[in-house]
């Protein structure tokens, strides 16, 4: 029985057992983290396996910093985002670093809307807004790491999380749900 650092020395040498085994012990979690943002199995599915076969290529940049999965998750999201923005054709950025911020951890809502209710609406969000939402609440990413994986500041980051959760309780407001603020 390999331990995960001896796995992750066998990808290094190309050992197709341990790359089987690092799949196995992933590809569900991964896939999940992939529907959440593609709504599409076959999708998720082929952004699944791109991600892994990324993640076997560039193994030697896996310095340890964070878990395995922690780093497998970023390449599946960013995987996700990249197919994401290849099927939008149009996309106009908008200069919200010039706006002001009022910082608000609140994302409290009424208890009689429940966790699908709230993906459901996430899904529904404008996808500047949804992407940094779903990666701030559902994927539980920082900031700092919104604003890598998305290529964007974090004032933008921070703004968009801030109007993405105005539209999201609008949105809850419509489905006869109340958010508190």
């Amino acid at each position: 029985m390999f331990v995960q650092s001896d796995l992750i020395s066998q990808c290094r040498k190309h050992n197709q057992k341990a790359q089987l085994k690092l799949y196995r012990k992933y590809a569900d979690g991964m896939f999940c983290v992939a529907m959440r943002f593609l709504k599409n199995t076959a999708d998720a599915e082929d952004v699944t396996q791109e991600a892994f076969i990324r993640a076997f290529q560039k193994i030697d940049q896996f310095q340890g910093e964070v878990s395995f999965g922690a780093w497998l998750k970023r390449i599946v999201v960013n995987r996700c985002i990249d197919f994401l923005k290849a099927r939008r054709q149009h996309f106009v950025e908008l200069e919200e670093h010039r706006l002001s911020i009022a910082e608000e951890d609140d994302w409290t809502v009424s208890d009689a809307v429940s966790v699908e209710q709230v993906k459901n609406c996430i899904d529904e969000l404008p996808e500047k807004y949804r992407f940094v939402v779903q990666l701030y609440l559902v994927e539980g990413y920082d900031h700092s790491e919104i604003s890598q994986i998305l290529e964007i500041n974090e004032t933008t980051c921070r703004t968009r999380l801030m109007r993405g959760k105005g539209y999201l309780k609008e949105l809850l407001k419509k489905e006869s749900h109340v958010a508190r603020s």
